[in-house]
């Protein structure tokens, strides 16, 4: 297979893919599985959120047989919907920082929320809830993961990775900065040195 038309078989995997982000399957992130699957580096059975129809439908692209959920990645469930206790929530935002999708909403110290049209139910939260106050439910808007939704979390990704770069690519020039500020001054305390000594 060509790059290119590697490439184009990521892009549909990805697309076929539901989007949740949920790293059950044991990649990253939904493109970095598709990538996988093309590379051959893991089985088309691995995305729970899809279930059957997802894996029926990888199976057409990529032309390999279809097979059954791999159950060490978890159990198919309807679309899911994260919500936070709010009686028991602390505001510590760790679960702010885990969501993929930035579907969760608050500040330190203060009650957070899940925005609901946003939450993929990826379960990504719960784990490092310390207080255990994120619970899952059916999701009361979406009874079944369809196109419009997966493009809409792909799109809330890709906006919260571009967000996270944009952070790490500043403190990183501030960084850079500093460097240069000390070895400048460091430069310009030698010289001194050097002057005062002739």
């Amino acid at each position: 297979m060509s790059v290119g038309s590697d490439s184009a078989l990521i892009n549909a995997i990805d697309a076929a893919l539901p989007q949740t982000q949920c790293t059950r399957c044991g990649y990253p992130a939904c493109r970095p599985y598709a990538q996988a699957i093309v590379q051959e580096q893991a089985p088309i059975n691995r995305c729970p959120p899809g279930g059957d129809t997802g894996i029926a439908t990888l199976a057409q692209l990529t032309g390999q047989p279809t097979l059954p959920l791999d159950a060490s990645c978890g159990e198919h469930q309807p679309p899911q919907l994260a919500v936070i206790d709010p009686s028991r929530c602390i505001g510590c935002t760790l679960c702010i920082a885990a969501c993929p999708v930035d579907a969760i909403v608050g500040g330190f110290k203060k009650m957070h929320r899940v925005i609901a049209p946003d939450c993929t139910g990826c379960e990504v939260c719960v784990a490092p809830c310390p207080v255990d106050c994120i619970s899952l439910i059916p999701h009361p808007q979406i009874d079944q993961w369809k196109t419009e939704q997966a493009e809409h979390a792909r799109h809330l990704y890709d906006a919260r990775q571009r967000r996270l770069q944009t952070k790490t690519d500043a403190r990183e020039a501030k960084r850079q900065d500093k460097r240069r500020a000390l070895l400048a001054a460091a430069r310009q305390k030698a010289k001194a040195m050097q002057e005062a000594a002739q």
